[in-house]
C-alpha cells in the first residue's frame, strides 16, 4: 500500500483546451498526446482535453487533426500538479502522393451504428439540397428509420414512434417543433452548428422524458479573432449570419469573449408567384422567421460561460375567409464549465426556460390558443484521478 501511494503522488496531469487559430472556436475530437508515450486524450465537444496519471518528467505535447497542421510543444510534468496548455491549430491543406493498388477485390468492412448518428455542418451541405440551402431537416430524411410527414411543419418519426416521443434539443433547450410549416426546412441555421447527435435508441438518463429519440443539438461560439458574416439566399429564403469577438482572444492567454446572431426569413409567397405559374396571386400561404442569439465569454484557465435565446415563428395565412394559423417558440439559456486553479474536479450544467404557441384565428369564432412551456437544467461533476 505504502509502495502503491508514492507511486501515485509521482505523477501530475494536463489539462487545457483546443482552438482553431483563425477564428478562436474550439476544435472538437482532436487527437492530444504525448509524444513517444501510451498517455493521449481527446478534445470534447468544447475543446476541452486532459490527460491524467502521466508520471513526473519532461515531455513533448502534441496535438493532431486532419485538415489542420500539427502542434507540439516542450512540457514538463511536476508531481501532483495540474498543467493548464491551451492549443491553437492553423488549417492546411492535405497533400497526397500517387498511390498504385494492386489487389484482388474484398469484401468491405462496415460499421454499422445503429442507436446514434453524429452529424457536422460539412455533412449536412454534402447531400443535396432542396433551394440550395443546405438543412438538417433534409439529412435527416436520409437517415435510416426516419420519416417526415405531416401538415403543421415537418412531423418526425423515429423508428415508429410519434412525433411527442420525440425530444429536440438546442443548447440544453427544449424546441417543441424543431420544423417548418411545409416541412423542407427546420428553424435551426447550418452556419452556426456546431455538431448534432441523433439518437435513435440506447440514449442516456441524462436525457429522460422521452421513450423514441433524442436529437442533441450544440451551436458553436462566435469568431474571438475578428468580425465576419454571411448572406445568402435561395427561391424559398434569405438568411443572414453576423459574429465577431467582444474582446479578443489572444494565445498569451486570458479572457475572451465573442457574439454570434442569425436570422432565416421566407419570402415563399411572393416569389411563389414568379416561378411557379401556377400559383394564384396571393402566392403560396407559408412564411417563417428564425432568430437565434449567443453569447460566449471563455476564461484563460478554460472556464466558460455561454448565454443564448431563440424565437422561432410560422404563419399560415392564406386562408382568407377561413382562418389564420400560426405557431411560435421562444426561449432562452444559459451553459457553462467551470475548472477551478488547481484542481482535479470540473463542474459543468445548463439551465433554460422554453415555450411553444399555437394561435388560430378566423372569421366567426373567438381567437384559440393552445401552449406548452417547459423549465430544465442539469450539473455534472468530473474528477480526475491520479492527477
Amino acid at each position: 500500500m505504502f509502495i502503491s501511494a508514492e507511486s501515485n503522488a509521482q505523477t501530475g496531469a494536463i489539462r487545457g483546451s483546443v482552438y482553431e487559430k483563425e477564428t478562436g472556436e474550439p476544435v472538437i475530437f482532436t487527437n492530444v498526446y504525448l509524444k513517444g508515450t501510451t498517455y493521449g486524450s481527446s478534445s470534447d465537444v468544447n475543446g476541452l482535453y486532459v490527460i491524467s496519471r502521466i508520471p513526473t518528467g519532461q515531455y513533448t505535447l502534441m496535438v493532431t487533426y486532419l485538415g489542420y497542421d500539427s502542434v507540439s510543444m516542450a512540457v514538463e510534468v511536476k508531481a501532483d500538479e495540474i498543467i493548464t496548455q491551451n492549443l491553437y491549430l492553423s488549417k492546411a491543406s492535405v497533400t497526397l502522393d500517387v498511390v498504385n493498388i494492386s489487389a484482388e477485390r474484398q469484401e468491405a468492412r462496415t460499421e454499422t451504428k445503429t442507436s446514434v448518428t453524429k452529424v457536422t455542418p460539412k455533412e449536412i451541405s454534402s447531400i443535396p439540397s432542396v433551394g440550395g440551402q443546405p438543412d438538417l431537416a433534409q439529412y435527416l430524411q436520409v437517415v435510416p428509420g426516419v420519416v417526415f410527414t405531416g401538415d403543421q411543419g415537418g412531423q418526425l418519426y423515429i423508428r415508429g414512434g410519434s412525433p411527442i416521443q420525440n425530444k429536440v434539443l438546442l443548447d440544453g433547450m427544449i424546441i417543441y417543433n424543431p420544423f417548418h410549416s411545409i416541412g423542407l426546412f427546420s428553424v435551426f441555421d447550418t452556419d452556426i452548428l456546431r455538431n448534432a447527435d441523433v439518437y435513435t435508441g440506447g440514449f442516456g438518463a441524462e436525457y429522460g422524458g422521452r421513450i423514441s429519440s433524442i436529437m442533441d443539438i450544440t451551436t458553436r461560439d462566435g469568431n474571438k479573432k475578428r468580425f465576419a458574416g454571411k448572406v445568402s439566399a435561395s427561391t424559398f429564403g434569405a438568411k443572414v449570419m453576423i459574429e465577431g469577438p467582444m474582446s479578443k482572444q489572444k494565445e498569451a492567454g486570458g479572457a475572451s469573449s465573442s457574439f454570434v446572431f442569425s436570422a432565416k426569413n421566407s419570402y415563399l409567397a411572393q416569389s411563389s408567384q414568379i416561378f411557379y405559374k401556377y400559383i394564384n396571386e396571393d402566392g403560396l400561404p407559408f412564411n417563417y422567421l428564425d432568430l437565434y442569439g449567443k453569447l460566449s465569454f471563455n476564461f484563460g484557465n478554460g472556464s466558460k460561460i455561454n448565454l443564448y435565446g431563440f424565437n422561432f415563428t410560422d404563419n399560415v395565412n392564406n386562408y382568407k375567409t377561413i382562418a389564420d394559423f400560426s405557431w411560435k417558440s421562444a426561449g432562452g439559456g444559459t451553459n457553462f464549465v467551470i475548472i477551478p486553479a488547481k484542481s482535479a474536479v470540473m463542474i459543468g450544467g445548463h439551465a433554460a426556460y422554453s415555450k411553444y404557441k399555437i394561435t388560430l384565428k378566423d372569421n366567426i369564432n373567438p381567437e384559440r390558443t393552445s401552449e406548452i412551456s417547459g423549465f430544465n437544467m442539469g450539473f455534472d461533476f468530473n474528477y480526475f484521478l491520479g492527477r
